[in-house]
């Protein structure tokens, strides 16, 4: 593994380490409204569909590339890898509720049940 490799898989392990001392808003924001089931499965189809479509067009240069939001300037990479875990967090965060209000929560997923390609 590259150098670069290197430091941009540290940055993603150690940001997860440092969103533990994250914790849920004190002042109880709450979204506008109550989203129905088939809206959140459909955003879950866009996003994975986003999420596959990049992963399945990157190459060691476009890995590399730039991408400046403005506020953060990142590689692709960097990027893909910060978005999975915001995903692991805010999963881990409705786990949390379930489990407090019901005892229950889904089990782990060790790899994505469909193949980069959509199988």
């Amino acid at each position: 593994m590259d150098a670069t490799s290197r430091v941009v898989l540290w940055g993603q392990f150690g940001g997860a380490i440092d969103m533990l001392v994250n914790e849920f808003d004190p002042s109880g924001v709450m979204p506008d409204r109550i989203y129905a089931k088939d809206e959140l499965l459909a955003y879950l189809e866009h996003g994975r569909h986003l999420a596959r479509t990049r992963i399945a067009a990157l190459d060691a240069e476009t890995a590399v590339r730039r991408c400046d939001y403005g506020y953060k300037d990142v590689t692709h990479l960097e990027s893909l890898l910060s978005n999975m875990r915001r995903v692991q967090h805010h999963t881990a965060q409705l786990n949390l509720l379930l489990r407090q209000a019901t005892d229950s929560a889904p089990g782990w997923v060790t790899t994505s049940r469909s193949t980069l390609h959509g199988e």
